[in-house]
């Protein structure tokens, strides 16, 4: 079974003003002349972490890794405006050019696969290869699934803790309510939600318990930036049209895709990996057997280093 890559450090840091709002972080790691990649990071909203660039042998790859609006060390923290699916493929483009990459790789899990396929999908000839693990098509079943009915009933006692936090009059549509929550003046209920949203989240994200991962979730800094962002998102559908991803599979007919799902992933179910295996002609799925959610999981973890090693050998 494959491990990481030993802990880097980034050989450079950048700040990018995307617009008059938002100010990205970017780092590169790794071997300056080597293989593009570009990691995006899941949420929206959840930020990057040095552990992200153990993926990559950084002998062979250029490894660039940025926090999307509004979370991590991106600037202003948890910001909602100008902060769309758009927005954020308008980002990668631009760091695409300002770094002087020509195509690059993308690494993407969960929403950061939502978002490599819907940039992929807008800049097709930029794009060297995909790398997909978790998927989440972003569909209204799919963000249900997670937050009204479907993994409420596998984890029914974290689910209890998260609801607890809305009215019953108001259960019936739970992004909305927590939405009002995150998005309201009051400080208190703000970060209560948050911790909550945060934490459902988490105890869904791996098939064993991980205090590690709940640790992280609990921090106030991460917990606003996802759960505020991830809200916003959901509340207006990903900005995406129903099953766009789905239905522009075609536009990526020439882009070698590996996808990476772990059988028992109960954040975004199986069945969303599947309907993108069978649209995209050029793609191979590997099902983990024994794993949930997290790139962490010691099956998926294999599974995405045996990706990147591969594309390593066809992209040399």
């Amino acid at each position: 079974m494959h491990s990481l890559y030993p802990d880097i450090h980034p050989y450079a840091e950048h700040r990018l003003q995307v617009d008059e709002i938002h100010n990205l972080y970017i780092e590169e790691s790794g071997n300056a002349q080597g293989i593009p990649v570009l990691f995006v990071h899941g949420g929206p909203g959840g930020g990057t972490d040095p552990a992200q660039r153990s993926f990559f042998d950084p002998e062979k790859y250029r490894i660039v890794l940025f926090d999307q609006r509004g979370c991590g060390h991106s600037r202003p923290h948890a910001e909602l405006r100008n902060n769309s699916t758009q927005h954020l493929i308008s980002d990668m483009e631009q760091i695409r050019q300002h770094l002087g990459i020509d195509q690059w790789l993308l690494f993407g899990g969960s929403w950061g696969a939502t978002l490599s396929l819907a940039y992929a999908q807008q800049y097709p000839e930029q794009v060297s290869g995909l790398i997909l693990r978790g998927i989440f098509l972003c569909r209204n079943p799919d963000i249900h699934w997670l937050f009204q009915s479907g993994a409420s009933r596998i984890f029914p006692d974290h689910w209890r803790h998260f609801e607890s936090m809305i009215p019953q009059e108001e259960r019936a549509d739970m992004v909305s309510a927590y939405y009002q929550r995150l998005t309201a003046d009051n400080e208190i209920a703000r970060m209560s939600a948050a911790k909550a949203w945060s934490l459902w989240e988490g105890h869904c994200s791996t098939l064993d318990p991980n205090q590690d991962m709940l640790d992280g979730c609990a921090d106030p800094h991460v917990a606003l930036a996802i759960a505020r962002i991830e809200a916003h998102y959901f509340i207006n559908k990903g900005f995406m049209e129903q099953d766009q991803l789905i239905r522009n599979a075609g536009k990526l007919k020439q882009i070698r895709t590996i996808i990476v799902h772990g059988r028992y992933d109960m954040v975004c179910p199986i069945d969303q990996a599947y309907a993108l295996y069978q649209a995209l002609p050029n793609s191979e799925l590997h099902i983990v057997r024994d794993a949930g959610h997290s790139a962490f999981e010691p099956g998926i973890r294999d599974n995405l280093v045996r990706a990147t090693d591969d594309f390593a050998r066809s992209l040399a």
